[in-house]
């Protein structure tokens, strides 16, 4: 059995990281740099960027702020936000990250994860589902930072994404992003079992016993947090020696 990864995710906007509830109520969090050096430190196994500026200049900024951190950080990076052309997806990689996060491009233009896993690999694509709950047991994904519900059927899409080459699946809930109240784990588990890719889970962590419930009962291949780390409520190691110590197989140290 592979080791689960806990994957700090820094959210930022025009330089800063950045952090809400619900994709709303965004407060600043820190800067990006000094974070991502931090949780290296500590042992994260990999680090996740997102854009989540609405502009060209912003995105510019992200990349330069990866190009800093690729130099001093030596596990993988995924960057997303504002990613819509293969070319993007290229100065994302120049840039120092290992993977690209694509979720609103790739639903205008599928073609986009088929073009960017033929040119870079589908180890390079991960495809980011930013889901809400429309009825029972059913989920849409939705775009505009959870604003626009597309109609597209959260498992159905994810199918699709990976017959075109997505290699990862970052999967956000919006119902349990930023809550404390533990990840979606019916959500989670659902897209696992039609998943022939890992499955990152975002959106809820608040305690230990969440990231213990997201391995056993979501199945999720790697678990994504942000808010209790960037507000210190919780460290890596601490997260680690809990789920060691639960008999889950994770990677200690950096």
């Amino acid at each position: 059995m592979l080791a689960t990864r806990i994957i700090p995710c820094l959210d930022v906007e025009d330089g800063r990281v950045v952090k809400g509830t619900g994709f709303k109520e965004i407060k600043d969090a820190g800067d990006p740099l000094e974070l991502a050096r931090k949780y290296y430190l500590q042992g994260a196994d990999e680090l996740t960027f997102l854009d989540i500026g609405a502009t060209y200049k912003s995105k510019q900024t992200l990349l330069e702020v990866v190009r800093k951190i690729a130099k001093v950080v030596f596990i993988p990076l995924t960057v997303g936000g504002g990613i819509r052309s293969v070319d993007d997806i290229r100065q994302a990689l120049l840039a120092g990250a290992d993977k690209v996060s694509i979720c609103s491009a790739a639903i205008k233009n599928p073609r986009l994860i088929k073009e960017g896993a033929d040119i870079y690999g589908s180890q390079c694509i991960v495809l980011s589902v930013d889901a809400k709950r429309v009825g029972d047991n059913s989920w849409h994904c939705f775009t505009a930072g959870g604003r626009v519900d597309t109609g597209y059927d959260v498992l159905e899409w994810v199918q699709e994404a990976i017959g075109l080459g997505a290699g990862e699946i970052l999967l956000n809930s919006i119902d349990a992003d930023g809550t404390g109240d533990g990840y979606d784990l019916e959500l989670t588990k659902r897209v696992e079992e039609v998943s022939s890719v890992p499955v990152i889970a975002s959106g809820g962590a608040g305690k230990l016993e969440h990231f213990k419930q997201g391995i056993i009962k979501g199945r999720a291949d790697a678990l994504l947090l942000a808010s209790l780390l960037h507000y210190d409520k919780m460290t890596i190691p601490q997260i680690k020696k809990y789920l060691s110590g639960q008999g889950l197989n994770v990677r200690q140290g950096v």
